[in-house]
């Protein structure tokens, strides 16, 4: 990335090419970014630091921006480890820095680091500001996008957003791929849970004159704003962005595979708009939790495994409960060799959720598919797509 964000303001964040799995679940197939900078005015302030793994190259990214100067704040958006690993390392460096936290984060800043830093911290509230010279930085309070303690800071002067977590991806800063993927993936999976949270944010920043969008992960926003915000607000209001069928299933020896293919076709024949089709035990559940969130329409087909839900796609179904998943309709299809039981467990975990529509008949498998079987997934294509 661009070193320099601004005349004033750096870029000191580092790729992390090396790390296999986000918060040790979401896969990275092309790296991550923590995200750091520095602003340089009568004050020098470094707003956040980065995981520890990366410490070294991040320490080193800072001494050549300050070419000897000295820090006097740190701006602490969000306690998480890859941000938070190196506060106590910069206190110690620069003993006399100040360090600007909500009181929520002074709160919780003890349970991370030993030092006891409470004789140096600014605390904010809720539309305060500090000056730092030319630069005025005004905090906004942005519990539970996605921890507690998390606010983000405008900087009135250049009009830039330094958002947290939010408007964040996976995917190190030089990989080249679409935005909006692993935006959606990375949203809805460390994001998703809190919609109205996230909606209470983006009225906040509605009323700030936004020019530049600083994420702790993923690259700085420049352009055409209005497109990020936008998916922002749709997806925190959970509403699909695309008219289509995401079928999820599992199969073992290959009989639920079959029907799935059929019922592929049968939709296709119908007129779905899109049909996308997700082995369970062979994707990425956090990929297809946001193609869950993405398409307006589902369909489950399981196999019964122990009396209950084969294990891949119980996970799936817990997840999306997490994650908040609501407002769409769902077809259920079942396979058992003597009491298929799967529609009936699915049935249970999505009567936890919002806004849910089963739609009928529930197509249940004695093993292999059979002609009348055909018959119910022709009827079923057609509830679903109407």
């Amino acid at each position: 990335m661009e070193k320099k964000v601004t005349k004033n303001i750096s870029y000191i964040g580092v790729d992390d090419k090396d790390l296999d799995l986000f918060e040790s679940q979401y896969p990275l197939p092309h790296g991550v970014s923590y995200n750091s900078y520095v602003i340089e005015d009568e004050k020098i302030v470094v707003m956040d630091t980065v995981d520890k793994r990366k410490t070294e190259e991040w320490i080193d990214n800072l001494e050549k921006v300050l070419e000897g100067r000295k820090v006097d704040y740190l701006v602490i958006s969000h306690l998480e480890p890859d941000h938070s690993a190196n506060i106590q390392l910069l206190a110690e460096k620069y003993p006399e820095m100040q360090l600007i936290v909500n009181s929520k984060t002074a709160c919780m800043l003890p349970q991370f680091f030993p030092m006891d830093m409470s004789k140096r911290q600014v605390i904010v509230g809720e539309g305060d500001t500090v000056s730092i010279g030319k630069h005025i930085l005004q905090f906004f309070m942005a519990p539970m996008v996605h921890w507690p303690e998390v606010m983000v800071t405008y900087e009135q002067t250049e009009k830039i957003l330094f958002s947290a977590d939010g408007f964040g991806k996976f995917g190190a800063l030089d990989t080249e791929e679409n935005w909006e993927e692993e935006a959606r993936r990375y949203y809805f999976n460390i994001v998703g849970k809190y919609g109205m949270q996230v909606q209470s944010l983006l009225k906040k920043a509605a009323t700030l004159d936004v020019q530049m969008i600083c994420p702790l992960h993923g690259p700085i926003l420049k352009e055409n704003l209005s497109y990020y915000i936008e998916k922002y607000d749709k997806w925190s209001r959970y509403e699909a962005e695309k008219d289509g069928v995401l079928i999820a299933y599992n199969s073992i020896y290959g009989n639920t595979r079959k029907v799935v293919e059929e019922l592929e076709n049968i939709l296709k024949e119908q007129g779905a708009k899109a049909v996308v089709v997700r082995d369970l035990a062979r994707s990425d559940i956090a990929e297809v939790v946001s193609q869950a969130f993405y398409y307006d329409k589902l369909i489950l087909a399981s196999t019964t495994y122990d009396a209950g839900l084969f294990p891949y796609v119980e996970t799936f179904l817990r997840r999306l409960k997490h994650k908040n998943y609501q407002k769409r309709k769902i077809g259920l299809i079942e396979n058992g060799s003597w009491a298929p039981m799967a529609a009936k467990c699915m049935k249970e975990i999505l009567g936890e959720m919002k806004e849910i529509e089963i739609v009928e008949p529930v197509v249940s498998i004695k093993t292999s598919m059979k002609e009348e079987n055909k018959e119910q997934m022709n009827i079923l294509a057609k509830a679903i797509l109407n």
